[in-house]
């Protein structure tokens, strides 16, 4: 898996993975066009989309539902150092559940590559690549 980023001027960067890119951008008060969402909204779309994607495969797989789940992540901007934490992911199922079948919605919400990235922090190698 792969993503490249490439500047585009001022603060605003284009994210190309495979054949899909987006902005990413800050808004004005940091000195951005507000053109894009912000690499911490990118980190909170990253999480809400997946928790999304396991819900609807949970309720598909069972005949529940196909359409209608909405995922909010919320998160608080922490101090030393810098980092988001205290994540609250809000899944709103658009069918009523029997509390076996919620818990076993929170399970496989639960099996979402990103959350278990956050609460298994990866190594991280930092290369400098220059011009000899």
């Amino acid at each position: 898996m792969e993503v490249q980023v490439t500047h585009l001027g001022n603060v605003r960067f284009n994210v190309q993975a495979r054949n899909h890119s987006l902005i990413c951008d800050q808004p004005a008060e940091n000195k951005g066009d507000d053109s894009g969402m912000t690499p911490p909204e990118l980190m909170l779309a990253a999480l809400a989309s997946c928790a999304g994607y396991y819900a609807v495969e949970y309720l598909k797989t069972r005949g529940l539902t196909e359409t209608g789940v909405r995922v909010s992540v919320k998160a608080d901007k922490l101090k030393g150092p810098a980092r988001l934490g205290n994540f609250i992911v809000q899944v709103r199922c658009p069918v009523a559940l029997t509390e076996e079948q919620t818990l076993a919605l929170t399970r496989s919400v639960e099996r979402c590559l990103i959350h278990n990235t956050l609460l298994n922090p990866p190594q991280i190698t930092l290369e400098i690549e220059q011009p000899e």
